[in-house]
């Protein structure tokens, strides 16, 4: 056998090796399944009582067959990546592979996009009654504007915020608000800015897996990080930025804990600083918090917990001296969610429909790579206590720690429906599974996932 072939075998879990390519490709057509049922069951209701507040369910989307500007450009940069992904995953230098990952990013995100024409797919995605952009004007005295934000979250009181405004903390629209004061207004700016930075997310993804794995598991996820079909949402939200936040938030405790990097106590900080912005974008984002226990556990080590709790005090400071109070408005949300749509969506259907939405966002891909980090779990588990485990394992873990966070996303009812979006953050995780699909394959996989987010971006319009 040549040497190659034995690095490679080396690089999954001994279990996974003995059961071919057939587990995998159940595990795809079990995920087919789940979404069909979701669908067929989502229909049935819809259609009986009209609960479910979706119009395609399980997605929050609509039926409509359409082309744009990007129906060439997004099928000819899904070839380049499945045709030379791989092999440049494999071959380029780590420093040149992760900017040509955020250009191949950016280019997938763009030209998906770009099916529903700049207009409709970019520059009016952040406008619309119920986004961001309609607040702006009421942050003319943003300290004035923190200080009443709670008194505007229930449904009733004059002036209530619009629906994502009063359903995140104030740190996501006020980041509109500064790029409108620096000259960046408007849908076309915000929209640009949702998707250069949130493309950002699989590099700090590709450098986390790097220091906690190992660099091959990082280059054989790195084509599937940017071909995922959760880029259909990625660009048409801000959930999409909020993930990056989130991401390098995770990158950077990596890099503190591993110590494979300049400064450790600045990474450290850093980490902490942009954690605590997160749970100032999304209040569920606190959640990320496991994947910052399974970066310490997987290090081995509580050296960097000091600065990084001291950089995650920071934001919730300064908007608490500024007069917000995170605790009360987290309250309110909850009462206005339950005033509106999340009161009448049935939590028996959601509860497994998210996992569909879910399905679709990650790929078929993500699926048989689930599979196979549920496979080599036990055996993860066992070697992290001893402080053995292989980096296959090491990656087992971290994909387990987001499934965990999703899955608890998932229970606590406060997600119901339009999780395709919402759970961008989490998702992001679950894509380096896909390091472990065997290397006869890969571009296949690739090809599925492409399909995935063509078919969907194609036949359904996914507004927010």
């Amino acid at each position: 056998m040549k040497t190659e072939d034995r690095t490679e075998r080396r690089t999954e879990p001994e279990s996974d090796r003995r059961t071919g390519h057939r587990p995998d490709l159940a595990a795809a057509g079990a995920g087919v399944l789940l979404v069909v049922a979701a669908a067929l069951v989502g229909r049935a209701v819809k259609d009986f009582d009209r609960v479910l507040y979706v119009h395609w369910p399980p997605l929050l989307a609509t039926w409509d067959p359409h082309i744009g500007p990007g129906t060439a450009a997004a099928p000819a940069v899904a070839l380049a990546v499945i045709a030379y992904g791989p092999a440049l995953a494999d071959r380029l230098r780590w420093r040149a592979l992760l900017p040509i990952c955020w250009g191949a990013s950016l280019a997938w995100v763009f030209s998906l996009a770009l099916i529903d024409g700049w207009g409709r797919g970019i520059a009016e995605r952040l406008t619309t009654k119920h986004e961001y952009l309609r607040a702006i004007g009421r942050f003319d005295d943003i300290g004035a504007a923190l200080r009443g934000f709670n008194d505007h979250i229930l449904i009733g009181p004059p002036g209530n915020w619009p629906t994502h405004v009063a359903g995140h903390p104030p740190g996501a629209t006020l980041t509109f608000v500064l790029l409108d004061r620096i000259g960046l207004g408007g849908g076309a700016w915000a929209g640009v800015w949702c998707i250069v930075t949130g493309t950002t997310a699989a590099v700090a993804a590709l450098v986390a897996v790097r220091v906690l794995a190992d660099e091959r598991t990082a280059r054989r996820a790195a084509p599937f990080l940017v071909l995922a079909p959760v880029a259909v949402w990625a660009g048409t939200s801000a959930d999409g930025y909020f993930a990056a936040v989130a991401a390098w938030s995770v990158a950077l405790l990596a890099l503190a804990a591993t110590g494979k990097v300049r400064s450790p106590a600045a990474a450290a900080l850093g980490s902490g600083l942009l954690y605590g912005l997160t749970c100032y974008l999304s209040y569920g984002l606190a959640l990320v918090a496991l994947l910052l226990l399974a970066v310490l556990l997987l290090a081995r080590t509580a050296r960097p917990v000091p600065l990084l709790v001291v950089g995650a005090l920071v934001v919730p400071a300064a908007f608490t001296l500024a007069g917000f109070n995170w605790w009360e408005a987290y309250h309110l949300l909850v009462e206005r969610y339950y005033q509106a749509a999340g009161g009448f969506r049935p939590y028996w259907y959601w509860v497994w429909a998210n996992l569909a939405c879910t399905v679709i966002a990650v790929g078929p891909a993500t699926v048989a790579g689930l599979r196979r980090s549920a496979a080599a779990a036990p055996g993860a588990v066992g070697a992290l206590r001893t402080g053995t485990a292989a980096a296959p394992r090491r990656l087992v873990l971290l994909v387990l720690a987001a499934f965990l966070a999703l899955l608890a996303a998932d229970l606590s009812g406060m997600s119901k429906a339009e999780t395709e979006r919402i759970w961008q953050p989490f998702m992001l995780w679950l894509l380096p599974a896909t390091a472990l699909l065997p290397t006869p394959g890969r571009r296949g996989w690739l090809a599925a996932q492409a399909v995935v987010a063509l078919l969907v971006n194609h036949l359904l319009w996914t507004g927010w």
